[in-house]
C-alpha cells in the first residue's frame, strides 16, 4: 500500500532561488508528521507541491501513489493554507456547503454539522465569517479542509492564531483523525505543539532535509551529571541506561553520591542545532 504522501529527490527553483534541493520525505497512512524549519526553508513550497498548487522543478511527489496535482491525488487531500481568506458574508454552514460543492462531497447537512461539532463550532453554524474571531476562523478553516473525508490533511500553521484552549481543541482533533487513519503533514513554528502531537518530525533548512525522526529520537540524552562530595561529575553522551554502572563505579571508588541527573536535549535544542549546522 503506497504512503499517504511521498517525495523523492524533490526540487524547486524560483529563478535563481533554490526552494527545495532534493528532499526525500514520506508520510504513512494514519501518521502525523511535523514539518519544521525557519522562514524560507521550503516548508510551504513542499506543501503546495503536495497540493498540486506548485509544480516541482525535479524529482517526484505522490499522494497515495498518484502524482501530486493529479485528479486522483487532489481527491485524497484536504488543505488549509497559512494565509487563507473566506468570504465574510457567508455563515459557517454556508461556507462548508460551498466547499462541499467544490469537492463534490455528498455529505450534506450531516457532514457539515459533524465537522462544526468536531472543531468546537457547533453553536456557530449561522455565524458569519466576518463576525468570527481569528481563532474561530482558524477552526472553521480546519473544518473546510476536512470536507469530503480526505485521507491526507495538509495544514500550514493551523494553530498560529489560536489561544491555549483552541490549540487543545486542535490537538485533540488531530489525535482523533489519526485514530480514523487520516495522515497529517503539519507545518508549524510552534515546536511545543509539534512535540505533543506528531509521530515524526522533519526539519528543513535552506531547501534541504537536515534532520528527521521521532521527537524522542531527536531530543537525545546529552549527559549524566552526578553530584558527589567532591563536586559535580559530568559524563557526556551517557544515557539513563548508563546511570547504574556510573554510580556503582563511583561508590566502589569511595565517592559519596548526593544526586544524579540525566540532562537531555529538547526538540528545540535539536531544531536549533540542525538549522545552525547549515
Amino acid at each position: 500500500m503506497p504512503a499517504a504522501f511521498s517525495c523523492r529527490a524533490l526540487e524547486k527553483r524560483y529563478g535563481s532561488t533554490r526552494a527545495l534541493a532534493g528532499v526525500d520525505l514520506h508520510v504513512e497512512r494514519g501518521e502525523l508528521v511535523g514539518l519544521l524549519g525557519p522562514n524560507g526553508a521550503g516548508k510551504s513550497t513542499l506543501t503546495k507541491i503536495a497540493c498540486g498548487l506548485v509544480r516541482a522543478s525535479g524529482g517526484e511527489a505522490e499522494v497515495e501513489g498518484a502524482p501530486a496535482g493529479s485528479t486522483e491525488a487532489r481527491a485524497a487531500i484536504g488543505y488549509l493554507a497559512e494565509l487563507f481568506r473566506f468570504p465574510g458574508w457567508l455563515s459557517a454552514g454556508e461556507l462548508l456547503r460551498l466547499h462541499q460543492r467544490l469537492t463534490s462531497s455528498d455529505g450534506g447537512a450531516r457532514e457539515r454539522d459533524e465537522l462544526l461539532d468536531l472543531v468546537g463550532l457547533g453553536d456557530a453554524r449561522a455565524t458569519r465569517v466576518d463576525a468570527m474571531s481569528k481563532g474561530m476562523q482558524q477552526r472553521l478553516g480546519i473544518a473546510q479542509a476536512l470536507v469530503g473525508a480526505p485521507r491526507l490533511l495538509l495544514l500550514d500553521e493551523p494553530t498560529s492564531a489560536l489561544d491555549p484552549i483552541g490549540r487543545r481543541v486542535v490537538r485533540d482533533l488531530l489525535s482523533e483523525l489519526k485514530g480514523r487513519g487520516v495522515a497529517v503533514l503539519l507545518n508549524s513554528h510552534l515546536l511545543s505543539e509539534i512535540e505533543l502531537v506528531c509521530d515524526r518530525v522533519a526539519i528543513l533548512s535552506r531547501g534541504e532535509l537536515v534532520s528527521a525522526g521521532t521527537p524522542d529520537e531527536l531530543a537525545q540524552p546529552r549527559a549524566v551529571e552526578v553530584e558527589t562530595a567532591d563536586g559535580v561529575l559530568e559524563y557526556p553522551r551517557a544515557t539513563r541506561d548508563d546511570v547504574p554502572a556510573i554510580v556503582a563505579e563511583l561508590v566502589a571508588d569511595g565517592h559519596e553520591i548526593f544526586g544524579v541527573r540525566v540532562r537531555s536535549s529538547t526538540l528545540e535544542d535539536a531544531y536549533l542545532e540542525a538549522v545552525a549546522s547549515r
